[in-house]
């Protein structure tokens, strides 16, 4: 089935948009199809600024109306003990507290940016997405992350060659207590990598030791760059160190 078409088999859609590019594809998708909709971004520790700006921005682009939803993670043990499912307890509480402002508005479904390359088996956050009947149109229309970079560029959406971006959460070892001293420091030190050049990369947090990750092709940046991006790190963590598994 036909994007356009599923999604019009509602009376009305709710989108979760991310800033990243399948969830700006589907609000695009959502705004064509002509029925009702709105989109949802939640602003919360977890989530860089930079995202928070991608979605305003595309949604702007988009002409979709869009409410920013303060959700303070940090309240919650289950997700800052940081079990080996956090994604699922983060999931339910994220996506239970949009899918309560989408019915307020008069929503009746909700839907995702899941798409057909996600691997559900992997991601526990999915198994909480389903339990709120969330729907996936991307995913129930077989589309793929090539696939909906391509649809994104031919609608000129910006976001069309965004690197994925996992939360914040992401960059703690399974059973490291997350706190927001630690997330600050990890959104600090990302943002300054990107603004020597880097993408797609990633700041792991081991203990206090900062395990930089970055595509084959940027290791060299990060060489030249080795002393600065060491006085910078230092001023938040124990140690630096390269991951000399690149990030593929």
């Amino acid at each position: 089935m036909k994007l356009i078409d599923y999604i019009n088999s509602f009376d009305n859609v709710a989108v979760a948009l991310s800033g990243g590019v399948d969830s700006s594809y589907l609000a695009y998708a959502a705004k064509k199809s002509g029925i009702p909709c709105k989109a949802y971004t939640v602003k919360s520790q977890f989530v860089p600024q930079f995202e928070l700006e991608d979605a305003k921005k595309i949604a702007e682009f988009i002409g979709i109306p869009l409410e920013i939803i303060d959700i303070n993670v940090l309240v919650h043990d289950d997700v800052m003990s940081n079990p080996s499912d956090r994604c699922y307890y983060c999931k339910h509480h994220v996506f239970t507290t949009i899918s309560e402002h989408a019915k307020r508005d008069g929503f009746t479904v909700l839907c995702d940016g899941t798409n057909a390359s996600d691997d559900v088996e992997d991601r526990p956050g999915m198994k909480a997405i389903a339990e709120l009947s969330v729907k996936s149109p991307l995913r129930e229309c077989n589309l793929t992350k090539s696939m909906i970079r391509d649809l994104a560029h031919q609608a000129n959406l910006f976001t069309w060659n965004k690197p994925s971006y996992a939360c914040l959460a992401t960059r703690f070892q399974a059973g490291q207590r997350i706190t927001g001293h630690d997330l600050e420091h990890i959104e600090r030190a990302e943002g300054y990598l990107f603004s020597l050049g880097l993408s797609d990369f990633r700041v792991r947090l081991i203990g206090n030791t900062a395990k930089i990750q970055v595509p084959e092709n940027q290791i060299a940046i990060v060489i030249k760059n080795r002393i600065e991006i060491l006085i910078f790190f230092k001023s938040m963590f124990d140690d630096v160190v390269l991951d000399l598994e690149v990030r593929s």
